[in-house]
């Protein structure tokens, strides 16, 4: 039994990737070969990614038989054969799509370090998002359809096989706070290395060539200069809804810098004095109300955006000084109204960090929180500051586990694994198509 179903997994892998091969569709083609592989490598993910994949192959060659069944009907030509042959394919991926599903199924893929149900989401949240942009934007947003015209699905395929392989890293990790700071330090690199290939003249290294400061502030002061352009706005509210204030520790291009200087200065955070808050208020009344300010002035854009320019390289200096010298992301902490709008909007999300009974406040959350979000005061209260970006390195540094992720309906851990497996993936995503 377990024979025939895996039979008739690959062979509906490969009628898919002959299907797309016919079609011109070579990335897809390519992709799916890659999950025949892991098929045969008998991965523990590879049914989750096999199952659904040849699932969805059936719905597709359902629905090409059905069109071409109308079409030699309308034609007036023979279409029975047909309609047999393609009632075959769809059986053949339906069967073995579910098949997948089964304890059986299960059984045959033995190699993996587990975690399999968040891995798998990782990697489907990631594809789905990636795909979905790659039809609604109506130029090339993947680097490998402009190298290579077609294979876009095989970066996607990429993109979410390292959503799931980091997302059980993370899940696994005795501690997540290195791992986070090389992954996010990574992606901000991919950025601002893109960036400067554009600036170089490798232009396709650009998103449209219609450049912008990376001043995260801009996310904010942009639009109040320009009365429009909410792309970027969009995507932050929506980013937020989804995880919340973890834009600020996991997806901000800029804050990786912040991190890297505050893990390159003290390994235990220094205290700082009170009103954080205040003065990320200050700063975001600035921002914006100097835009409106600017624009109601009619300033001309060059000089708007050397002030912007200012701005952000205050920022640079803050992180260059402040935050390596007391070991606290003070740019993210005191200085970026971005990161404020982050905590604040971040109420929305059901997402939170929750402090169990029998906490002893013996400090170790404290002392690797970089946001001074976990001060005694917080520990009293049962929950972290508003600076808090759920970033999560102190789930693991509890040596109780009395810290813990809570969404409601879930469990600790089950929240912490869904956590995980969405900002990582939503990581995947940035790394593809974040770019200017």
């Amino acid at each position: 039994m377990t024979a025939l179903g895996v039979a008739l997994q690959f062979l509906g892998l490969l009628v898919f990737a002959a299907h797309s091969l016919r079609g011109g569709d070579l990335g897809l083609c390519a992709s799916v070969l890659v999950l025949a592989g892991l098929l045969a490598a008998r991965r523990d993910l590879a049914r989750w990614l096999v199952g659904p994949a040849l699932l969805a192959a059936g719905l597709i060659f359902a629905e090409a038989g059905r069109d071409m069944v109308a079409f030699r009907l309308a034609a007036g030509l023979p279409w029975l054969r047909l309609a047999g042959i393609m009632a075959g394919v769809v059986a053949v991926c339906l069967a073995g799509g579910l098949f997948a599903f089964t304890r059986r199924g299960e059984a045959f893929g033995r190699r993996g370090p587990g975690n399999v149900a968040p891995r798998a989401a990782a990697f489907w949240i990631a594809v789905t998002l990636l795909a979905v942009a790659r039809a609604k934007v109506d130029f090339p947003i993947l680097l490998l359809d402009r190298f290579a015209p077609g294979w876009g699905w095989l970066e996607i395929t990429a993109l979410g096989l390292y959503a799931a392989w980091l997302t059980g890293l993370m899940l696994a990790a005795p501690r997540t706070g290195p791992l986070r700071s090389r992954y996010w330090g990574a992606f901000s690199l991919v950025f601002f290395g893109q960036l400067a290939l554009g600036l170089a003249g490798a232009t396709v290294f650009l998103m449209t060539g219609a450049l912008h400061l990376p001043v995260p502030a801009l996310i904010a002061a942009g639009p109040a200069y320009r009365g429009g352009g909410y792309f970027m706005p969009i995507l932050y509210l929506s980013t937020v809804l989804l995880v919340g204030p973890g834009w600020c520790s996991h997806l901000c291009y800029i804050g990786a810098a912040d991190d890297a200087c505050a893990r390159l200065g003290r390994p235990v955070p220094r205290r700082l004095p009170a009103g954080r808050t205040w003065w990320r208020a200050a700063t975001l009344a600035l921002t914006v109300g100097g835009a409106l300010v600017l624009r109601w002035l009619e300033v001309p854009l060059g000089v708007a955006v050397t002030a912007a320019a200012v701005f952000g390289l205050v920022g640079l200096g803050i992180m260059a000084t402040f935050s390596r010298k007391a070991g606290v992301m003070v740019h993210c902490a005191m200085y970026c109204p971005i990161g404020l709008l982050g905590n604040i909007l971040g109420k929305i999300s059901p997402w939170r960090v929750r402090i169990g009974q029998g906490c002893d406040g013996c400090g170790r959350c404290s002392r690797v929180c970089r946001y001074l979000a976990l001060t005694p005061a917080d520990l009293d209260k049962g929950r972290p500051g508003l600076s808090c970006t759920l970033c999560g390195d102190c789930l693991s540094a509890c040596p109780g586990g009395r810290i813990g992720l809570r969404f409601p309906g879930l469990s600790p851990e089950a929240a912490r694994q869904a956590f995980f497996a969405l900002v990582v993936a939503l990581h995947a995503v940035f790394l593809g198509v974040a770019r200017i």
